[in-house]
């Protein structure tokens, strides 16, 4: 199961908040630290000097009870300090009543000093610093510290969940507004004028993947009703034509013009039939099988003996300029250029010509096209007449014989080699192809 987006972002923000309150807080501690530290040291070395001074320089103190009366006068109030003074054969001179703390908790330091005449002249002290208050003081920041990092985290991690809900709330709007987006209502759109910035690009992206969904639901709507038109055709006339004939005993000859016609229109639907599965395969991304290099020249040269029937009843001729090397289906291209040699048959001007042109584009791209002289095709026409069923006027389309989906097994061949279709009408020329790929 995925994880909430807003516990996701509380916890990150919870996160970073204890990380940053953490680092603020250890460095926080570690400058007190060290400077209580600094200050032990410098204590130490200050204490250090003074007391050297102060026996070095004493005038009046000839006397074990002189020493000791002016080192009492000195230590007075320093209660964190301990000093011993000892001689050069180990006798101590003088202790503070306060012992030498514990070395976990004390800072000391050791050294040689110059003692009265009357004991010994030199000596060595012991001078040490109690930390222990300065240790107290440390845990409590501490715990301070750390209680304030937590309760800092803990109170941006409530207020981060309340800010990411409140921030969250566009997103819970364009859910609510995709909700009332179905099949029934494809005119529908989100609206952005109230979101964020950074969601507009989203919102950009959902509204024309939902131009395209409106588009591809009518073309599909329209594909059905027909599909449903052109089986409907020879199946009313099939039902027609073998109801006449079983009404009454009739010639043999007769039930064979019969059988006859109803072949052909069963063949017609055969077709319709097979040129759907093929674009059903196309559609699922069934790739072409392709041969070794051939020559395209040959290819089209062999379409054009085909067709050479139409083109002589259309008082057409047909010409093959360029060629090109490719490894590409043989079959499947043989029958795109046969679909756009037949387009353009039954639309060119009489007794023009018709042009097939192989061009090389560079990068392993080969463009195919048949260009032919007759009316101009509308512009806003051209994007759609590569699509199922689509004709520009049915009228002069042949739909007995050709049922509009010559162009779209067209583009499908284009797809299985790895290029496009295109389609260009002007000033009485048409040009029509398809671009594969050698690779």
């Amino acid at each position: 199961m995925s994880a909430s987006l807003r516990g996701r972002l509380s916890r990150w923000l919870a996160l970073q908040t204890m990380l940053g309150l953490g680092l603020v807080c250890t460095v926080v501690y570690l400058v007190i630290a060290l400077t209580l530290s600094q200050r032990q040291d410098e204590i130490l070395a200050q204490k250090r000097m003074a007391v050297q001074g102060l026996l070095t320089e004493a005038r009046g103190a000839h006397e074990e009870a002189d020493v000791q009366h002016l080192l009492n006068d000195f230590l007075a109030g320093h209660d964190d300090l301990s000093l011993i003074v000892s001689t050069q054969q180990g006798r101590i001179v003088y202790q503070t009543t306060r012992p030498l703390p514990p070395s976990a908790r004390a800072r000391r330091v050791d050294f040689d000093l110059r003692l009265p005449d009357a004991l010994g002249s030199a000596g060595s002290a012991v001078l040490a610093f109690d930390r222990g208050s300065d240790q107290a003081l440390l845990r409590r920041l501490a715990w301070t510290l750390l209680l304030t990092a937590v309760g800092g985290a803990l109170a941006v991690s409530a207020g981060a969940w309340v800010l990411v809900r409140i921030g969250l709330a566009p997103l819970r709007d364009l859910v609510d507004q995709t909700a009332r987006v179905n099949a029934l209502r494809l005119d529908r759109r989100l609206d952005g004028q109230a979101q964020a910035h950074e969601l507009q690009p989203l919102i950009g992206q959902f509204n024309a993947l939902l131009d395209r969904l409106a588009v591809s639901y009518g073309q599909m709507e329209a594909f059905n009703a027909d599909v449903a038109h052109e089986l409907n055709t020879p199946l009313s006339t099939l039902i027609g034509s073998c109801e006449i004939a079983l009404r009454r005993s009739r010639p043999v000859e007769e039930l064979r013009e019969v059988l006859a016609s109803n072949l052909e229109d069963l063949r017609r639907m055969a077709g319709i039939v097979a040129d759907m599965l093929f674009l059903s395969n196309a559609e699922r991304g069934h790739a072409a099988r392709r041969a070794g290099p051939v020559p395209l020249a040959t290819l089209a040269e062999d379409v054009i003996d085909f067709h050479e029937a139409a083109l002589q009843e259309a008082g057409l001729r047909a010409e093959v300029r360029g060629d090109a090397f490719a490894a590409v289906d043989a079959g499947l291209v043989r029958r795109a250029l046969s679909n756009l040699l037949g387009n353009a048959t039954r639309y060119a001007r009489p007794a023009s010509t018709v042009l097939i042109h192989i061009e090389e584009l560079g990068d392993g791209q080969v463009r195919l096209s048949v260009r032919n002289e007759g009316a101009t095709i509308p512009a806003e026409h051209l994007p759609r007449l590569f699509d199922r069923f689509y004709r520009v006027d049915p009228a002069r389309s042949a739909a007995e014989r050709n049922h509009g989906l010559g162009l779209s097994i067209v583009a499908a061949v284009a797809r299985m080699h790895g290029g496009v279709a295109s389609a260009e009408s002007a000033g009485g020329v048409t040009r029509i192809g398809l671009t594969v790929s050698d690779r």
